[in-house]
């Protein structure tokens, strides 16, 4: 069975974007828990910030919608 998720220094290099964006996108409530992220069960020294692991696929499907929207924007 392959792991769909993974940790956020490879899915922000994945993704080609940097981690404090992808943690930006998470903390606004883009990326949604269960679908786009989840918490790590590996080693939680800190219950109140938790290490989050991301769906690539499901990302980078919703980063390119939104790359999408905002080109429509500035081009109307």
């Amino acid at each position: 069975m392959v792991n769909i998720w993974t940790s956020s220094e490879a899915a922000a290099k994945n993704l080609q974007i940097t981690e404090l964006r992808l943690s930006n996108l998470r903390e606004n409530g883009l990326l949604k828990p269960g679908i786009h992220w989840k918490s790590s069960p590996y080693g939680q020294k800190k219950p109140w910030k938790p290490k989050a692991l991301y769906n690539i696929k499901m990302c980078k499907k919703l980063i390119n919608n939104l790359y999408l929207e905002e080109n429509d924007n500035i081009a109307a």
